[in-house]
């Protein structure tokens, strides 16, 4: 008996052919990485993150905070939890609308900061890529993004 070779629909759907098995695998890397980089500041990589947008930004409603990072608040809740128990952040709830509540650092979380310079630095040296290569990259996913944020799943094509 002798092999079929595979015509074109089936190696679309080959596993190595899928742009979001590239990415997933390409985030797990990422995470790894950063888990051994992070593990000094006593961070995971989403409190990383909500680290940084308040680094940048200081004081934000859970909401803004959540739009930043892409995350509904159930996901971001229990991240602000860990966050405040540690000491790094506080949460107040707005006088003017209970509802809202407001994420700021503490001294231990803005203090931080400072041992969280050099990760992006060790970060970058860990891909192999150059500075160029590096925006480049992250142009594209931006882009790719914003064009998946705009598609049109009904009809299979970017709403524009």
């Amino acid at each position: 008996m002798t092999a079929v070779s595979p015509g074109p629909v089936e190696e679309s759907l080959r596993l190595d052919h899928q742009i979001c098995f590239a990415l997933g695998a390409a985030s797990r890397a990422f995470g790894s990485v950063y888990r051994v980089l992070l593990k000094d500041l006593g961070l995971t990589y989403p409190q990383y993150t909500v680290m940084l947008v308040l680094w940048e930004h200081g004081a934000l409603p859970v909401k803004r905070i959540g739009e930043y990072l892409r995350l509904d608040s159930g996901t971001l809740s229990p991240l602000l939890k860990r966050l405040e128990a540690s000491g790094l952040v506080a949460r107040e709830r707005s006088a003017d609308d209970e509802r809202s509540v407001t994420v700021h650092l503490t001294d231990a979380g803005a203090a931080l900061r400072e041992g969280a310079l050099e990760v992006p630095r060790r970060i970058a040296a860990a891909t192999g890529l150059d500075l160029d290569e590096i925006r480049d990259l992250r142009a594209r996913l931006d882009r790719l993004t914003a064009t998946l944020d705009r598609a049109d799943l009904t009809g299979g094509a970017p709403v524009h």
